[in-house]
């Protein structure tokens, strides 16, 4: 078994991605979007977290998100994003649209099959770093093929970087050259 290890600053801002198991289109969904919503807001009210950019294609999503000072533990927030989206997503009577059949490994360690096990992390260095991370974000729906901009995106904090002023109306374009960041299997 490998041992994975983790770069936990207390306070830190972190690059993730977290991909559903199978690469299933939940998010496609606008019930599982809100389940995965609401999960997010009952995690943050207990665990607090700064969303500093995020997007949600249909089978993965991608955040940065700026721990408290004094607490590293964003381990424990995923857990419990995860964990509460597949309780909502399994008591929802959605024929057909279920979780694939968990596999023996699965089911001995009592897990659905709604999530890849684990994540991906990453420790923003600096400045430069959490731009290069920001962006790919925002572009990663153009990247997919699922639209020519980021704007025609509405899943994804991007939007709210235009209103910011932390983007420029057009940012994103297909075409524009958006650095890649070298993200896990993503």
């Amino acid at each position: 078994m490998s041992r994975y290890r983790r770069l936990r600053v207390s306070g830190g801002t972190y690059f993730f991605t977290v991909v559903t198991y199978g690469r299933k289109p939940l998010f496609a969904d606008a019930d599982n979007r809100s389940l995965l919503r609401k999960a997010f807001d009952a995690t943050r009210q207990r665990y607090p977290f700064e969303t500093i950019a995020m997007c949600l294609p249909p089978d993965h999503l991608h955040a940065i998100w700026k721990l408290p000072e004094g607490d590293a533990d964003f381990s424990g927030r995923w857990a419990s994003i995860k964990s509460l989206f597949t309780r909502s997503y399994q008591g929802a009577s959605r024929v057909g649209q279920g979780p694939p059949y968990p596999g023996a490994s699965r089911m001995r360690k009592r897990e659905a099959a709604v999530w890849e096990r684990r994540f991906w992390e990453h420790l923003i260095r600096d400045e430069d770093d959490l731009r290069r991370h920001v962006d790919y974000i925002h572009y990663n729906p153009v990247r997919h093929g699922l639209v020519e901009n980021g704007s025609a995106w509405p899943w994804s904090t991007y939007h709210r970087y235009i209103d910011e002023g932390l983007y420029q109306q057009g940012w994103g374009d297909a075409g524009d050259i958006v650095q890649d960041i070298g993200v896990g299997s993503e």
